[in-house]
């Protein structure tokens, strides 16, 4: 892509969701995602209802009246973002690909962390690692990952979201909220544990993006499909009735496992449809969380 049509792709991207970050998500997101703790702030004379395990006893002792500590929520956060770049993300065929949200709703997340005064990095994984941008505050930050999003060509076509999550593991020592961006089409049997294992450590949410035609087939007779993954291609006689039940079980089936996954790990996790208004969904989200 020319470095022109690029910057004005990050500027259009970088308009539309800091808007909505600053006057939809700001309030949303601070109360969604909780600081490390609480902080020392001051210390102020004792009032009636006051916890007396926060009696600060040397302040007392020294003006003979007694006074407690107040503390103030730690806001200071980390946020890591794991954008799936596999095959997949380039499906789509209402408005949108999957890639188009992907790289929209992570601008708004970035955006939405900055202002709260967060730290933000990325993790672009498909079937390995392929870039890790360690967290830093700043809009210029922002605006570097957003062309990545934009631009980056991974090397690999498959999806491990295992590898990605266990990397999160491994590579941010101290907690953060980890955000796992991806249409969860990965048959790895282990990434129940290792799920499992890194909401241990950090906090991490899960949100599924797909497509309509992902879950249904529309009668439209023989299509050729090809997987965006593997290169193959497959014909299928999609007026047959028998064949669309069959595809639509399916779909429902790997929904389903994947819901009984997430709650049994403990995760918050919404799914996002392309041709759908995804800020509903993720303000619903963050107010789950808020509760």
């Amino acid at each position: 892509m020319e470095t022109s049509e690029l910057l004005k792709k990050v500027r259009q991207i970088e308009i539309k969701t800091r808007g909505l970050s600053r006057n939809i998500f700001a309030g949303e997101y601070h109360s969604a995602f909780k600081g490390r703790g609480m902080a020392f702030a001051e210390v102020r004379e004792y009032q009636f209802g006051d916890d007396i395990r926060n009696i600060d006893w040397n302040v007392t002792a020294r003006y003979n009246h007694p006074y407690v500590k107040i503390f103030e929520e730690e806001r200071e956060l980390t946020v890591m973002l794991l954008i799936d770049v596999s095959g997949s993300r380039e499906f789509g065929t209402i408005e949108k690909l999957k890639k188009n949200i992907i790289t929209e709703i992570s601008a708004i997340l970035s955006f939405s962390a900055i202002q709260n005064n967060d730290k933000i990095g990325v993790i672009f994984f498909s079937e390995t690692i392929e870039k890790f941008i360690p967290p830093k505050k700043g809009r210029s930050h922002i605006l570097r990952i957003i062309r990545e999003m934009i631009d980056f060509q991974p090397e690999n076509k498959g999806t491990d979201i295992t590898e990605a999550v266990r990397y999160l593991t491994n590579a941010i020592k101290k907690r953060c909220t980890a955000f796992v961006i991806s249409d969860f089409i990965d048959e790895n049997p282990n990434l129940e544990q290792a799920l499992s294992i890194a909401n241990n450590k950090h906090d991490v949410v899960a949100l599924r993006i797909y497509d309509q035609r992902e879950t249904e087939l529309p009668p439209i007779g023989m299509i050729k499909f090809k997987d965006a993954e593997t290169g193959k291609y497959i014909w299928v006689d999609s007026s047959s009735r028998k064949i669309r039940d069959m595809y639509a079980k399916n779909r429902r089936q790997q929904n389903e496992k994947l819901d009984v996954m997430f709650k049994k790990c403990g995760i918050d996790y919404a799914s996002v449809n392309t041709n759908e208004d995804y800020i509903k969904t993720l303000v619903a989200l963050f107010k789950r969380r808020a509760v």
